[in-house]
């Protein structure tokens, strides 16, 4: 299993990076029984979609995992949206899409649909169930609900080590403060992509977003095997939230970039 990241600037894209997104691909038998790489996105935030293209063919994308409907997470939908629908080859078919129960009403606004009808054409919806596994080729994604202001989940995506010697669980925060759903999500995974867009002594306000130091608390809970930090805002300087990660965990930690990649 592969992780490459897409975009990773925190609340709005920045000078570097693209919002909120991140590919995971896995090579696994297809249904004629060949093997092929299978890609998911975990969100598509602003800027991400043209991002994604020095990355990924959109027509070979598998599916896309809403973690929650905040704009810096979902509104590159819309290229998606016009990728698919109005492709120069044909129309590309509907591309899977799990995320939050009103996701469609959130899309439609976004792309100024008033009969959601027309984003079949695009995308087939389905709901997060906590305790409900959805499986994509080889890949197997769970949700858990964590806290943020409006409904959002952690996702952990369990599949295929690169060797083939074993199965590995890449775990990805979404937006969230400490909270248990984070810990069961990020439990002994081999890698936890964490948000990280608060800092120690400047945001006080609870229940939105982790800083270095929480996020670094939340995976030594969790008993992760790597720390990956990422939606850090443009204004924050991201040694300091290291710094402050590495006084809660031992592990290893690392920072989200554009175009990183990490083989599990």
């Amino acid at each position: 299993m592969r992780l490459t990241v897409v975009g990773s600037s925190g609340s709005m894209s920045g000078p570097d990076s693209a919002s909120s997104c991140y590919l995971v691909q896995a090579d696994g038998p297809d249904e004629d029984g060949t093997t092929r790489t299978w890609s998911i996105l975990l969100d598509l935030g602003s800027g991400a979609f043209g991002a994604l293209l020095r990355h990924l063919d959109p027509a070979r994308l598998d599916a896309v995992v809403l973690s929650h409907l905040h704009a810096d997470h979902v509104v590159d939908m819309t290229g998606l949206e016009v990728y698919r629908r109005y492709h120069p080859a044909g129309a590309l078919g509907p591309v899977r899409v799990l995320g939050p129960a009103d996701t469609p009403q959130r899309i439609g606004a976004l792309t100024m649909e008033d009969d959601l009808s027309a984003l079949d054409a695009s995308f087939t919806f389905a709901a997060h169930t906590p305790g409900q596994a959805v499986s994509v080729g080889p890949l197997r994604i769970e949700s858990v609900p964590v806290d943020h202001p409006v409904p959002a989940f952690g996702v952990r995506v369990t599949g295929p080590s690169e060797d083939g010697s074993r199965e590995v669980a890449l775990a990805y925060s979404g937006d969230s403060d400490t909270c248990d759903g984070l810990v069961e999500v990020a439990r002994d995974a081999d890698l936890f992509l964490c948000e990280a867009a608060f800092q120690e002594g400047r945001d006080s306000v609870r229940g939105i977003h982790l800083t270095g130091r929480r996020a670094g608390e939340t995976a030594t809970l969790a008993a992760a095997r790597q720390l990956v930090l990422t939606h850090l805002p443009p204004w924050t300087d991201a040694e300091v939230v290291r710094a402050e990660a590495a006084e809660t965990y031992g592990g290893t930690i690392e920072l989200a970039a554009p175009g990183a990649v990490w083989t599990l």
